[in-house]
């Protein structure tokens, strides 16, 4: 700072001031989508003292969100509150009185601090969405998307608060990965994006901070890994059981890339893959598998079919 030594005690003043609009204190959350993600990112908010409106499209799919979020809550207290059944109970009571649901998020995003989208994994949709709460939410909410693949910065263009925007990228089951990732796009302000670090940390989590690249830093270096795995068993250079091993065994990872697949879905690896590649089309890593795009064309997505690269009774 180049002030004048006349000025300290103004710049002193002001330096206070600026200091104590830095960040957004975040008490009130509206989070968009009762999928798992949704949920999850509901309860951890609801359970660290937060003000949280979850969103949908109907009352049957935020009953089922609730009753979710409810047996959760018990598996969380079982493990935290093993020896005070009645602290856990209290726990419980006191997480679900701070979260309250709705079917109209333009009349509930009026008085939140934060809103958090985690629905489908289509930028049109995603823009429209973000596009209409614009109108509607306060001048210093925040937006942030949950996407793990799409571009903040598009999503961030479709409203007129691009230094309000950015992305928070929580990870599945939310409740017990301890990871967030906060993204920053060229537009975010410094003030948004520490108060969304600040937000992770309220919750529980461990905040890592990352530009607006395609994958963010988890994504960008496990979905490139798991296609060089699809690629080794295409050329017939090992067989996927051997790969699996090779990886828990000699890496140490918990499953190895065909499980990883099967567990996360073909369809969304494809999608993920397919839309880095039209991003960046001459980068080999995000090359498409023709036998990834064989398997979901069939229909085989993993787990959640009964069959992917492995079959599942």
């Amino acid at each position: 700072m180049a002030f004048a030594t006349r000025h300290f005690v103004h710049a002193a003043s002001s330096d206070a001031a600026t200091a104590a609009a830095k960040k957004l204190l975040i008490k009130h959350v509206t989070i968009i989508g009762g999928g798992l993600m949704g949920a999850g990112i509901a309860q951890v908010a609801a359970a660290s003292g937060h003000t949280v409106v979850l969103v949908d499209q109907s009352d049957e799919i935020l009953k089922k969100s609730t009753k979710g979020i409810e047996e959760s809550l018990k598996r969380v207290t079982k493990k935290k509150f093993a020896d005070k059944p009645e602290a856990g109970a209290e726990f419980i009571k006191k997480t679900l009185k701070n979260l309250t649901t709705s079917t109209d998020a333009a009349s509930v995003v009026h008085s939140t601090d934060l809103v958090i989208e985690a629905i489908v994994e289509n930028l049109e949709v995603k823009n429209q969405l973000f596009k209409s709460l614009d109108k509607f939410a306060p001048e210093h909410t925040i937006f942030a998307s949950n996407t793990s693949s799409l571009q903040i910065t598009k999503m961030a263009n479709a409203t007129t608060r691009q230094d309000r925007f950015g992305g928070l990228h929580f990870f599945n089951p939310v409740p017990m990965m301890k990871l967030v990732e906060v993204i920053k796009t060229p537009m975010t302000s410094q003030k948004t994006f520490e108060s969304l670090v600040d937000f992770s940390k309220a919750v529980g989590k461990s905040p890592v901070s990352c530009k607006d690249t395609p994958g963010f830093i988890v994504n960008r270096l496990l979905v490139p890994y798991m296609m060089e795995a699809v690629r080794l068993f295409e050329r017939g250079d090992a067989s996927k059981e051997d790969i699996d091993v090779a990886m828990k065994l000699g890496a140490g990872y918990p499953m190895g890339p065909f499980e990883l697949l099967d567990y996360v879905g073909l369809d969304t690896s494809k999608y993920i893959i397919d839309g880095w590649h039209s991003l960046e089309p001459n980068n080999p890593l995000f090359a498409p598998s023709p036998l990834l795009n064989k398997l979901v064309e069939e229909k085989k997505l993993g787990k959640k079919t009964g069959e992917g690269f492995y079959k599942y009774k």
